[in-house]
């Protein structure tokens, strides 16, 4: 990766974290809030691809961050999901 390509991925994510916290403190749309909040969560995973963005370092270690990040959002979604879905499992059997 050349110093103009880390310096475009690194201001990318910074960039995205900015706009993502311009949107939730705006006080015109509930739409562009929940884009926000949304956005809060991939711009703070996307800040462990700043380490990676220097010069001399390969494409190839930061698709590999990316993908690990993507995992790592995954995973987080899907147990919010199943501890969600047993909530409601366990809401409904009180009755």
């Amino acid at each position: 990766m050349t110093a103009t390509q880390a310096k475009v991925v690194e201001w990318f994510v910074i960039g995205l974290c900015l706009a993502a916290v311009a949107m939730i403190f705006q006080p015109f749309s509930l739409t562009l809030f929940s884009i926000g909040c949304v956005a809060v969560v991939v711009g703070g995973l996307a800040f462990n691809l700043i380490p990676v963005c220097r010069p001399g370092v390969p494409a190839s270690a930061l698709i590999r961050v990316v993908i690990i990040v993507l995992i790592i959002l995954g995973i987080a979604a899907l147990l919010g999901i199943g501890t969600a879905n047993l909530y409601v499992y366990y809401l409904g059997t009180l009755r």
